[in-house]
């Protein structure tokens, strides 16, 4: 069953479409992920233009996050000090990459862009989640009994900054300097790639800004959700690029997928999840990878510009 992407400019089967929302929503599920880091580049597989895929990715990236970030509130465990100032940085990044992404796409140089930006990062992400996940096996396997340390408060660079706020939730008395560089940092991220950034955020604001693990995912969900509205917004009004029958059914399949990972999350062990998500993320990276370095099918393309 075939329906036309108006704003894509491409026919995609419906159910393949549902398809893709639902292993991102199921990998949600599975993983914690928000998984727009792995939707825009499905997207790129499919024939979805990049342009349109980071702009209707982070439709994914919001509705996923909304509900999660709705338990968080319940458990009391979002710092929204903390997410405030992040998110000041990440609307400012965010700005940013949008313009960036207006010159890329004026040079001609979008496509090329994002998928090496989406090698450099997945590639990197995969590697280090399956290396570490391998350790942790082998740890587990030699039974070593690890006794758990408690993590010392030092007083780093980021504490002898200025302009100090405190952040009752979250137990500290830091700069804003930090959250909001971190802040701008995923916002360029969301506005050139369409990811929500969490995978970068979350340990940022555990090893750098020493925040407690318990607060760190709901605050993470509370900036993630209105930066990738905003970057969403700003691509609409500026790329008239977000393709609203795209999103509709993607973020259908992603609400079914994610109650499917919810269920099979409990029935898996954590190593062995990790290596199944970390082999994912590296085997999409070297298909990007192989399609920037192989010549493609057809050499000359025509393209006809819409008025």
């Amino acid at each position: 069953m075939q329906i036309y992407l108006p704003i894509a400019e491409v026919s995609v089967n419906l159910f393949l479409l549902l398809g893709l929302g639902g292993i991102v929503g199921l990998l949600s599920g599975l993983f914690g992920v928000g998984g727009g880091f792995l939707i825009t580049p499905l997207l790129f597989f499919i024939g979805v233009p990049p342009g349109v895929a980071v702009a209707t990715g982070a439709n994914q990236v919001v509705a996923s996050s909304v509900s999660g970030v709705l338990t968080q509130f319940k458990r009391k465990a979002v710092d929204v000090p903390m997410g405030l100032v992040l998110q000041a940085g990440g609307l400012a990044g965010s700005g940013i990459g949008v313009w960036l992404f207006n010159r890329l796409t004026v040079l001609g140089l979008i496509d090329v862009a994002v998928q090496l930006a989406y090698v450099i990062l997945l590639g990197t992400v995969g590697s280090l989640m399956l290396m570490e996940s391998l350790r942790a096996i082998y740890r587990a396997r030699r039974s070593a009994q690890i006794r758990p340390r408690r993590r010392s408060h030092h007083h780093g660079w980021v504490h002898r900054l200025p302009v100090k706020m405190k952040f009752r939730a979250s137990g500290l008395y830091i700069s804003v300097i930090p959250p909001i560089l971190i802040g701008m940092g995923v916002g360029i991220l969301a506005a050139i790639m369409g990811v929500g950034g969490g995978f970068i955020m979350v340990p940022a604001m555990i090893y750098l800004l020493g925040m407690p693990t318990k607060v760190v995912i709901g605050t993470s969900l509370f900036q993630v959700i209105t930066v990738s509205a905003f970057t969403t917004l700003m691509h609409a009004i500026t790329n008239q690029s977000v393709d609203v029958m795209l999103a509709l059914f993607l973020i259908l399949g992603g609400v079914i997928g994610a109650q499917i990972g919810t269920i099979l999350g409990g029935r898996l062990k954590a190593e062995q999840l990790r290596i199944l998500l970390a082999l994912l993320v590296v085997a999409v990276a070297l298909k990007l990878a192989l399609d920037l370095l192989l010549p493609p099918s057809e050499l000359y393309s025509i393209f006809v510009e819409r008025r």
